[in-house]
C-alpha cells in the first residue's frame, strides 16, 4: 500500500513502523510471516528495504499488527502511537506533500488527507500497466466499505464471483469483506480516487483463491 512527493519504494520510516509494531505485538519474524502467509526471509526483506510488499501482503501485515495504513503513511518524523491521530496544522495537501506508498507491482497509493484520519482512508491510487493488487492473483478481503472512482485508464475488478470493468468516470462501491482483486490488463496506467470507510485502518487477510 517512497519518500513523500515522489514515486519510489516504501519509505524507511514506514518500514520502521512495521518493525516497531511487530516488536510491540511481541511477534517474531517467523510467527508474523506464518500468519500473513509469506516466508520469514521475505518479511525480513520487506522490513529492511530489500523488497516491496504486494497490496494484499501490506493489508495482511497491518491487520495482524493492529495498525492502520494511515500510520504507515504518517510521513517522516511521525512515530507509531496507539493514541489519537496527529492533527495537521493545515487542511491543504499539495501534490508534493502527499505521503506515498509504492507496492511491489508498482501500484501507488497517495494519501489525500494531511494527517491520518480515523474515519476514512482517502487515496489517489495508480495501477501501472499489467499490475494488480495481489502478486499471485489471489483475492483479498478486509474491514470497511470501499468506494472507488476511476479518473483515467481502465481497471478490471473481480468481486466475489463477478467481474466488472471500470472506465473513466465509472465508480464502484462494495463491502470490503467480499473477496476482491484489482487488475490493470491494459497498456496504460489506471488512476482513481479510493476511499475505505470505517475500516479501522486495519484491513484483513488475503483470500486463498486484489487497492
Amino acid at each position: 500500500m517512497p519518500e513523500s512527493g515522489g514515486n519510489g519504494p516504501v519509505e524507511p520510516e514506514a518500514r520502521a513502523r512495521l518493525r516497531t509494531a511487530r516488536a510491540e505485538a511481541k511477534l517474531s519474524v517467523r510467527e508474523l510471516s506464518r500468519r500473513v502467509g509469506i516466508s520469514p526471509s521475505m518479511l525480513s526483506q520487506i522490513e529492511n528495504g530489500h523488497c516491496e510488499p504486494s497490496v494484499a501482503t501490506l493489508y495482511s501485515l497491518v491487520s495482524e499488527l493492529s495498525i492502520s495504513l494511515d500510520q504507515l503513511l504518517a510521513g517522516p518524523g511521525v512515530e507509531h502511537s496507539p493514541g489519537p491521530p496527529t492533527i495537521a496544522t493545515s487542511p491543504l495537501v499539495t501534490p508534493g506533500e502527499r505521503a506515498v506508498l509504492v507496492m511491489d507491482s508498482g501500484v501507488t497509493w497517495e494519501r489525500l488527507t494531511p494527517s491520518p484520519d480515523p474515519l476514512v482512508d482517502a487515496l489517489l491510487v495508480t495501477y501501472p500497466p499489467g499490475s494488480s493488487s495481489s502478486t499471485n492473483g489471489g483475492l483479498m478481503s478486509h474491514q470497511g466499505r470501499e468506494y472507488g472512482f476511476l479518473m483515467s485508464g481502465r481497471l478490471t475488478v473481480r468481486l466475489g464471483f463477478e467481474t466488472y470493468s471500470l472506465e473513466p468516470g465509472s465508480s464502484i462501491s462494495f463491502d470490503s469483506a467480499v473477496p476482491h482483486l484489482y487488475v490493470n490488463e491494459t497498456d496504460e496506467p489506471a488512476s482513481g480516487l479510493w476511499h475505505v470507510v470505517a475500516g479501522g485502518g486495519a484491513p484483513g487477510t488475503e483470500g486463498p483463491s486484489p487497492t
